[in-house]
């Protein structure tokens, strides 16, 4: 097997990286990070400078690694700035790190790609590899973000520390409508959600649902200005661009989700959302103008309506949220995965990693106790 550190991902062939790839996954798919690449979403003015490992075996590609040099924290969603904080006080450099995750993306899913049959012999060479990269750019650590379950197990026993966080997930129960999930729910639930439809619904509001087949030119400008403006409005720096949504629109169209909503023939919102083969991923959303419950209905009921009319499993809107809980998206633990190298303060992290999973741990419990369903979950 040969390692390879990629600093642009078009230097391997599209079609063997996706072949490495669990449940169709938008993010990790070759088209989505080339796309980033392409049209200057990463690089070294936003502090992500792609470094994909490549693992081949007699030339045919058999894993890899999503793989970034950072020097900032920024679009990872999983935060350490106390880490940082900590490194500084004690004279240290904490950039760059390595990190494994979907740049500005919080979703679940495979870091470490590999054919299925072989990740006994995979896993343990890419670690390698990542271990080597670090050495030669003097990183501080490597960071596994938002990994799969099975990822981070494997990570643990090879001495990496677990971070806990919590995000709230739509599961799909095998409903047959909007209506048969809403009669999951309790009743003061059930009514909310209606009261905030039918306000939608009277309030002269069109919304429309494209893919990346159907959406115009202009319909992606529209999207565009809305994301564009979410940030500026928050103070954000906006990293994607139209060329970027119209290229994964045209590389990854059944895996797109627009909603566009129009008032006055005016289009003064929307949001995009991404599909698997048995998942939607809620992603951006941004608006001109204010509605009530309008972010609500393009961004959780119309994606839920989604799922259930394409029988996807699971619905992930996004980092954070605890109003999403009285919508029937339940709290759902997410992992991250981090290697300290050097020794200071390896013991001072790894007990913050522990007391942190803690309260994760009873803070799930605690919202658990408020569930919007009529059954447990």
């Amino acid at each position: 097997m040969k390692a390879q550190v990629l600093s642009n991902i078009d230097e391997v062939s599209a079609n063997e990286w996706n072949d490495l790839i669990p449940d169709n996954d938008p993010f990790c798919r070759h088209e989505f990070l080339s796309a980033l690449e392409r049209n200057g979403c990463v690089g070294k003015r936003f502090g992500w400078v792609p470094r994909h490992i490549a693992l081949t075996d007699s030339g045919r590609l058999i894993g890899a690694v999503i793989l970034y040099e950072k020097y900032n924290n920024y679009g990872e969603f999983v935060f350490d700035h106390a880490w940082h904080d900590a490194y500084n006080r004690c004279g240290m450099q904490y950039y760059p790190k390595m990190v494994s995750a979907i740049p500005y993306t919080p979703a679940n899913g495979a870091r470490l790609l590999s054919l299925d049959s072989q990740t006994d012999a995979v896993y343990p060479a890419l670690l390698g590899a990542i271990k080597d990269t670090c050495k030669s750019i003097g990183a501080s650590s490597f960071h596994c973000l938002f990994a799969s379950k099975s990822e981070t197990k494997w990570l643990e026993s090879q001495n990496l520390y677990l971070r806990h966080d919590c995000q709230f997930h739509w599961h799909n129960q095998n409903y047959s409508s909007f209506d048969d999930f809403l009669q999951a729910l309790k009743s003061k639930k059930r009514k909310n959600i209606k009261r905030e439809r039918k306000s939608i619904a009277d309030s002269g509001v069109t919304l429309r649902k494209l893919d990346g087949h159907s959406a115009s030119h202009e319909d992606w400008e529209h999207f565009n200005n809305f994301y564009h403006h979410t940030f500026l409005q928050k103070s954000g720096t906006p990293t994607m661009n139209l060329d970027f949504f119209k290229e994964i629109a045209s590389k990854i169209p059944d895996q797109i989700v627009l909603i566009l909503a129009e008032f006055e023939d005016n289009c003064i919102a929307g949001s995009l959302m991404f599909s698997s083969d048995t998942k939607l991923y809620g992603r951006h959303w941004g608006c001109t103008e204010h509605v009530d419950n309008l972010h609500f209905e393009a961004c959780y009921y119309m994606g839920v309506e989604h799922c259930i009319e394409n029988k996807l499993k699971v619905f992930e809107p996004g980092a954070q949220g605890e109003h999403k809980l009285a919508r029937g998206f339940i709290p759902t633990i997410t992992e991250s995965a981090h290697l300290i190298i050097g020794t200071t303060l390896k013991n001072a992290i790894k007990g913050y990693c522990e007391q942190e999973s803690e309260y994760i741990e009873s803070y799930i419990n605690d919202l658990q106790s408020h569930s919007p369903y009529r059954v447990s979950m």
